[in-house]
């Protein structure tokens, strides 16, 4: 099995299990910009992708577009909060 197909199998298994991968991000996407290492390209994407910033607007947009299809949103009290980020 080639990296391809390695990569499409662990794509497949992460979507049956709930995760979102039709967007991925690579180091390549980086490296095709700047001029850097694997680590360094790596380390930007985790600095960019993970970054309070870029988080505050992915949780707007997942706001928006659940309200915009009429969903529902749930009541998490603090007790069950504290319980979800500990699992996470």
């Amino acid at each position: 099995m080639n990296n391809q197909e390695k990569i499409k199998e662990a794509k497949e298994l992460l979507k049956k299990e709930g995760f979102f991968v039709d967007n991925l991000w690579h180091i390549d996407d980086i490296k095709s910009n700047f001029k850097c290492d694997d680590d360094d390209a790596q380390e930007v994407l985790y600095s960019a992708l993970t970054n309070e910033a870029t988080m505050d607007q992915i949780w707007y947009a997942i706001r928006f577009h659940a309200e915009d299809e009429g969903l529902e949103e749930n009541q998490i009290d603090d007790d069950n909060f504290v319980r979800y980020l500990r699992e996470y």
